[in-house]
């Protein structure tokens, strides 16, 4: 352990029988080590089990090679798992290009929006400075602080985004990111949905139904509320105040599945297919609020988690949005 933070190898090839510590502490140790999280490591071994090879692989070991092994098989094993980590590095950063390039190009956007409707508010309030009433300046003020927290959603929305696209494209975090999870979501189900209706003055539209008690996802509470958090938010900001929205929280088999049904605008067929990649939908009329990115959010969290995400939707009469996370 201590040579391989002294060497920083490429990769590693460690026996399991060994005095003090045997390879599997050896595997453990480097693991939870951030700099060997992704470095490949080869067991050499003389016990050929099953339970033995199944013990390493859940520990985080590449590959078994069982002695005695010539040359060749020892030369192939390395290259396999040199080729298997150069593709995924490959794919990593492809794939962060491809992010890099999306925010690049909707971020200004964004930003240049939101950041008009403050300048205009601010400069309105400064040319009727001299004679504005209290009510005048009350609505001023109120209209640059919506928009200021319009700002931090998009900002943090966009940050949100980068890093659950990061963690999709590296297996290693991506299997760290799923270590947590969130006991009773139904409860904390109801207490977001509540403070989210609340927010936009329309409590009396939610309607909860069915309701699932006593269970754990294998999800994270920060990933879990997040999803949560996206999916009330587009279903009471895209529609009307007296229209329900409707909640029911179920189990299907190994999944805790969450539907959110609203009675809104509605989304066309190549507006659902586009969720994921991150398009802002309607952007001349809807173009401040984000819906594409929050739904695409959500929908990288669930597949994150191996989950479900399902999006029916006529336009003109709303959309039903499930989801489904898989319990403990």
């Amino acid at each position: 352990v201590e040579s391989a933070h002294t060497e920083q190898p490429d990769m590693i090839l460690c026996d399991i029988s060994m005095p003090e510590l045997d390879g599997f502490g050896v595997l453990k140790e480097l693991r939870t080590s951030k700099e060997f999280e992704s470095t490949p490591f080869i067991f050499l071994t003389a016990r050929a089990e099953k339970s033995d090879m199944r013990e390493g692989m859940a520990r985080g070991a590449d590959d078994f090679l069982v002695k005695p092994y010539t040359r060749d098989e020892l030369v192939a094993a390395v290259n396999s798992q040199w080729e298997k980590r150069t593709k995924l590095e490959r794919r990593f950063g492809e794939r962060i290009e491809e992010v890099t390039r999306n925010v690049t190009y909707a971020l200004p956007h964004e930003f240049r929006i939101v950041l008009n409707q403050v300048m205009g508010s601010a400069s309105y309030l400064k040319s009727i400075a001299q004679t504005a009433t209290p009510d005048n300046i009350e609505e001023m003020t109120q209209d640059i602080l919506e928009s200021a927290q319009r700002l931090r959603r998009i900002t943090e929305n966009f940050l949100w985004y980068v890093q659950i696209e990061s963690l999709l494209a590296d297996p290693v975090m991506r299997e760290k990111a799923r270590v947590n999870k969130t006991d009773e979501p139904s409860a904390s189900l109801y207490d977001l949905v509540a403070a989210k209706a609340m927010k936009f003055n329309r409590m009396e539209d939610i309607i909860f139904g069915d309701v699932a008690e006593g269970i754990t996802i294998d999800v994270s509470t920060e990933h879990y509320h997040k999803i949560v958090d996206e999916l009330t938010d587009n279903a009471l900001r895209f529609s009307e105040p007296g229209t329900k929205v409707n909640l029911n929280a179920t189990v299907d088999g190994d999944f805790f599945i969450v539907t959110i049904e609203d009675r809104g605008r509605g989304m066309s067929l190549e507006q659902i297919r586009n969720i994921g990649a991150y398009k802002q939908f309607d952007r001349l009329v809807y173009e401040q609020q984000g819906v594409g990115l929050g739904l695409a959010i959500a929908k990288r969290i669930v597949e994150l988690h191996e989950g479900i995400f399902q999006v029916d939707s006529i336009e003109g009469k709303g959309t039903t949005i499930t989801f489904g996370l898989p319990i403990v």
